[in-house]
């Protein structure tokens, strides 16, 4: 197993951070509340600016945490990551909810800088598995890994999932899955990438029976034992909502409120492309939005073509799973059918690591991508703090 540069990782994590905190405090500062007097103006508060973090989501999020499921539209909202923030912040009176959500994202994606770094050398060298932190960490909607999110405590836990999976450790692959479908609801998905790598493993010898007795397949049954663990995961979460809700799949059932229903896989794309170019006037709200979620989708769609004979195959089934996931279920009766793909795309890691091995070929790209992520970065950043519509 290859060292993973420490003090590299720690200060790409750092810089990032402290390069959000400060877009935080001078959007906050310049931007929020009535325009003062001239000369005159109060002074910011920084509790005040660190609760703009709590937006959209986090708002769910932390009340889950705080209050617990109160409504059936809360179940869309998956345990793990709200029962974390509840326990720590127990630990000190029930208080700071919102930072120690934000806490704990931070360090999910720390923990996930690791996990990555160990998958992208391993496939493509050390030179495209710094670049891949790098593009994750700048990525335009990174800003997700900081706020009150589950999107990084996801990403540790599937990336923990595949780094177990590349090591044989089957068990805990299984574990890491079945907390990852508590985090989310395609955490189910590991399911795939599980199998696959199991039925590669196969000609491997068994680990229980007699040299004489070992066989291909019985090695593969008792590979794949452990992916159990994973459906194990959301079945628990359909008890609770039995529980609570009398309908194990809430959390399925009240997606209507974001206006998801089951089409075609290119039904999504094909209405924004139609809202884009034919119905929303030029420059509208609604207009950016579905440039930056169709360019996610689409761009993602391509970096899983490109990553499809430079990845192992279990890399591009799950990240295949996750794009087909998202283009049956759009927000089809919104005019961005393809809502929220910009966020979505950060748990594909595959694709950050297929951008990093052809931005090592073409140098130029590598130019422009730190050219304009870091600014698309700080652009959106500051919406979300602002309480526009950013998700």
């Amino acid at each position: 197993m290859k060292r993973a540069p420490t003090a590299d990782i720690l200060w790409l994590f750092i810089l990032t951070r402290i390069a959000l905190i400060l877009v935080t405090y001078f959007a906050y500062t310049l931007l929020h509340g009535p325009r003062p007097p001239q000369y005159i103006a109060p002074p910011v508060s920084l509790l005040a600016t660190a609760m703009s973090w709590k937006r959209w989501d986090a708002i769910h999020y932390v009340e889950i945490a705080q209050f617990g499921y109160r409504s059936p539209f809360d179940s869309a909202f998956f345990p793990l990551f709200p029962l974390l923030i509840s326990i720590c912040a127990h630990l000190v009176g029930n208080h700071g909810y919102l930072l120690f959500g934000m806490l704990i994202s931070n360090l999910a994606l720390l923990g996930s800088l690791f996990t990555l770094y160990q998958l992208a050398s391993e496939a493509l060298g050390d030179q495209a598995s710094r670049r891949t932190l790098l593009y994750l960490c700048i990525f335009p909607t990174a800003f997700f890994f900081f706020a009150a999110y589950n999107e990084s405590l996801f990403l540790l836990l599937v990336t923990g999932c595949f780094l177990a999976l590349r090591r044989r450790r089957w068990w805990l692959a299984g574990l890491l899955g079945m907390l990852a479908s508590l985090t989310r609801s395609p955490g189910i998905l590991l399911v795939l990438p599980f199998l696959w790598e199991a039925w590669i493993a196969r000609d491997n010898l068994g680990l229980l029976a007699e040299p004489a007795e070992r066989s291909p397949w019985r090695a593969f049954l008792w590979r794949a034992l452990p992916v159990v663990l994973i459906p194990a995961g959301t079945a628990l979460y359909c008890l609770y909502c039995w529980h609570l809700f009398h309908s194990p799949f809430s959390f399925a059932a009240v997606q209507y409120r974001w206006s998801h229903r089951t089409v075609w896989p290119w039904e999504g794309i094909w209405k924004a492309l139609v809202e884009l170019f034919w119905l929303q006037p030029v420059g509208s709200l609604f207009s950016v939005h579905l440039v930056l979620d169709l360019s996610a989708t689409l761009g993602f769609i391509v970096l899983a073509v490109l990553g499809w004979r430079r990845l192992r195959f279990s890399y591009t089934l799950w990240m295949a799973a996750l794009l087909l996931l998202y283009l049956v279920e759009p927000s089809i009766n919104q005019p961005d059918s393809l809502i929220s793909n910009q966020r979505f795309v950060l748990e594909m890691f595959p694709g950050f690591m297929t951008l990093a091995a052809l931005a090592c070929e073409h140098r130029r790209l590598h130019q422009a991508i730190t050219l304009i992520f870091p600014p698309l970065l700080a652009t959106l950043t500051i919406i979300f703090i602002m309480g526009l519509w950013m998700v």
